[in-house]
């Protein structure tokens, strides 16, 4: 009997994958002492094996029945998975064998000056970002899989199991972008049967070091695919699970329903399907698919991506029909568990009624475990006892004004008519210059901002401190020659977190930290009731950064979208409902900045794209509510104010049409190494965008220092697209991240770049 025939052990539980930055960080502290030279890399591979050994093993002592191993990377698993399976882009062959295998990963992954990091894109509507492969016509697959196995077999000589994660071969490819070296019409798709032999392998090695099961994640069938993709997802699992030789197959379908892929995988001889059930499918809807009745079925019914509990009594209910369906049944996640924060019992701030209600990974990894228990002898007595009655913290008033919007309050006046306006009272030159708002939080920053926090500052002495940052970060940037300037954020620890610590409505956690990825982290705050701003959030620091200097000060503002989806948000009510009360919140910031004298004010939607449905069903009405959120906290601006706003590539027409409908001043597009794909739709829907375009002319999260003439370039490709009038030259994000070091030159460069334009259109 093989083992993908064995089916002696029934498990009950499981979930997708946990979380791997560590409690307190500590891959973020191993990875950039490493960086900056303090530890060997001795001590970071060593560290790397403690903590991923630590994550299974702490996982099994949970009662899980399944772990789920090969979740632990040291930057990103998108990467990781492109490596095992050989994918090195051509242009970093050149590195490969001349540093140490770690080395040579992290050059991929954050670059240097003459190696452009792989680009860094958003993994699907989460607030991850994966480093993308790059796969050419002539890439050379091959099986580079020790780490799994090494893991894998470590785990057997402490008697636990694991479950290999590994990303499917399609999703893979379709995550890919096609390398620069690659012949015109070429897709990364296209190179899967050359793909399926090495998946083949690894599953031959797997079985005989004993493997019993392997995880294979197929997100990308959570989203619209065509006919052909759905035919190919039918041909590849067909071959994967032909071999007599390997584990159990499990396909996963994280983020969202699979849709057609469905039925397709259930036609096919793999063992087990995962749904992520979070919107529940009803059991009469999957009995109806042939086939289905015959996997294991891991339910995903904890959400993966929330942090509220589940209702155990409802969910319990629903798993016992589901059961009655599908009688192989594993409780699971519906996600990897890595977009959540690891343990709530380490919060000691958030209120005691909004605490009781949540559940980070270790609570989620017991939810699981109890459910899994309860499906198989029966819920205790204490589950049906009478639940709390939960308060939402609903204020009538904030309700009442959100009942009171007018269609009038989301309207502005004409663009043409606000640009005359305020190119008289700005007098800015052809392809102004600037930055999307945050500059470098330095030690001296951070170190100020924890001895406040601590209690070892008064308020006065942190103030002034963070004053005296605004002044040198405003005197840099009038000695680099920017025409538009920004206060450089020192006082903010992120772009939504400092926000909503300012907001009632909120909940902020001191070590909630989610990986976005590297070594960065958040911590994303919980809305658990109506949003009020109870004073003004920026007024005060942005006013004394204008005070020092006669050039225009953006105010920079998080917009509604953003602020929601880069929360976890309550769920009593539609997410568009919460979005029209920040939108208040922010609106009402607008008419404070306008009062205290500023004439530019951003405000940031990079999120208007990430929280894009997944299918085409559901996106115009979605886009529809978001649209008309931003509209709402902008409506009420001035014409001589001018209002710009950052967001996120995006190659669907739907969504450049959406920026366009924002009725932002100027756009700044997060693109500089798509830049191409944003140009070419904006030449395609000529020139969606009405009002001023920054495309971004480099990259802010690159250590690389672009030159003038890389700028130029950039900046004359976009010239093509946008008409110079519209221009607005910038880097493509926010410098938080970066070093003076890095950031003074590439500005300058910038600059240089944009008074050459000026003086090649005759217009300096």
């Amino acid at each position: 009997m093989t083992a993908a025939q064995q089916t002696d052990v029934e498990y009950g539980s499981s979930i997708l994958g946990y979380p791997r930055i560590g409690p307190r960080r500590e891959l973020k502290r191993a990875l950039e002492s490493y960086w900056h030279g303090s530890d060997s890399l001795e001590q970071l591979i060593a560290a790397g094996q403690e903590m991923a050994d630590g994550i299974w093993q702490e996982l099994s002592a949970t009662g899980l029945e399944q772990v789920p191993g090969n979740t632990f990377s040291f930057y990103d698993h998108v990467l990781d998975n492109a490596l095992m399976v050989g994918a090195v882009p051509n242009r970093f062959k050149p590195l490969q064998g001349q540093l140490e295998p770690l080395d040579f990963y992290f050059t991929m992954a954050r670059g240097r000056p003459d190696f452009p990091p792989l680009e860094l894109v958003k993994l699907y509507n989460n607030n991850y970002y994966y480093r993308q492969p790059e796969i050419s016509h002539d890439t050379e697959f091959s099986l580079h899989a020790q780490t799994l196995l090494d893991e894998h077999r470590r785990a057997k000589d402490y008697g636990i199991e694991l479950r290999p994660v590994v990303l499917g071969p399609i999703s893979l490819l379709l995550l890919s972008k096609a390398g620069d070296d690659a012949p015109e019409g070429f897709s990364p798709i296209d190179r899967i049967d050359d793909l399926i032999p090495v998946y083949v392998e690894l599953f031959e090695k797997l079985w005989k070091q004993g493997a019993k099961c392997i995880q294979l994640d197929e997100p990308a069938f959570t989203s619209d695919r065509t006919e052909a993709e759905l035919n190919l997802l039918s041909r590849v699992y067909d071959a994967l699970s032909a071999p007599a030789q390997r584990p159990r197959v499990l396909v996963t379908g994280q983020y969202g329903d699979l849709g057609p892929a469905l039925p397709i995988l259930a036609a096919t001889k793999i063992e087990a399907i995962s749904l992520d059930l979070t919107e529940r499918i009803s059991p009469a809807t999957l009995a109806q698919i042939p086939g289905i009745k015959r996997k294991r079925l891991y339910a995903g019914v904890i959400n993966g991506r929330n942090v509220w509990k589940a209702d155990k009594v409802q969910t319990l209910e629903y798993l016992l029909e589901l059961k009655k369906v599908v009688p192989d049944l594993v409780v699971s996640t519906s996600s990897t568990l890595l977009h959540v924060p690891i343990d709530v019992l380490a919060e000691y701030d958030i209120p005691g009624d909004v605490a009781d209600r949540l559940a980070f990974a270790k609570q989620k990894v017991r939810e699981v475990v109890s459910l899994a228990k309860a499906v198989t002898h029966g819920a205790p007595e204490s589950w049906y006892a009478k639940p709390k009655k939960v308060d939402f913290k609903q204020k009538h008033e904030i309700r009442q004004r959100v009942a009171n919007i007018r269609p009038d309050q989301r309207e502005r006046a004409p663009l043409a008519e606000r640009r005359k306006i305020q190119q008289e009272i700005l007098g800015l030159p052809v392809a102004p210059t600037c930055t999307l708002g945050s500059f470098p939080q330095t030690a001296a920053v951070r170190q100020a901002r924890y001895q406040y926090g601590q209690g070892r500052l008064t308020w006065d002495q942190y103030k002034q401190r963070l004053l005296d940052e605004i002044k040198r970060v405003i005197e840099l940037q009038e000695d680099i020659g920017l025409d538009v300037l920004v206060h450089g954020e020192a006082e903010r620890n992120d772009m939504v977190q400092y926000f909503a610590e300012l907001l009632e409505g909120y909940a902020a956690t001191h070590f909630g930290w989610v990986q976005v990825y590297g070594s960065r982290a958040v911590r994303p705050p919980i809305i658990y009731g109506d949003i009020r701003r109870p004073a003004p959030m920026t007024v005060e620091w942005i006013t004394y950064a204008q005070s020092l200097t006669d050039k225009p000060v953006k105010g920079i503002l998080t917009g509604p979208v953003t602020m929601l989806a880069r929360s976890f948000v309550r769920q009593d009510q539609p997410l568009y409902e919460t979005a029209e009360q920040l939108a208040l919140a922010v609106r009402d910031e607008v008419a404070d900045l306008e009062r205290a004298g500023i004439k530019i004010i951003q405000v940031d939607e990079p999120s208007i794209r990430e929280l894009l449905p997944l299918r085409e069903q559901g996106r115009e009405g979605y886009l529809d509510w978001a649209v008309g959120a931003f509209k709402l906290a902008v409506g009420g601006a001035k014409p001589e104010t001018q209002i710009h706003t950052h967001v996120g590539y995006s190659s669907i027409k739907q969504v450049v049409e959406a920026f366009d409908a924002l009725g932002a001043d100027v756009t700044s597009i997060v693109a500089t190494r798509s830049i191409g794909w944003v140009l070419d739709e904006l030449l395609k829907s000529g020139n969606a965008i009405q009002g001023g375009v920054g495309p971004g002319v480099y990259e802010s999260r690159s250590a690389a220092i672009p030159s003038i003439d890389e700028i130029d370039e950039r900046i004359q490709r976009a010239t093509q697209a946008i008409d110079p009038q519209q221009l607005w030259v910038n880097p493509d994000g926010g410098l938080k991240t970066r070093h003076y070091w890095q950031l003074e030159p590439s500005l300058r460069n910038m600059v240089a770049a944009a008074r050459r334009l000026r003086r090649r259109i005759g217009a300096e």
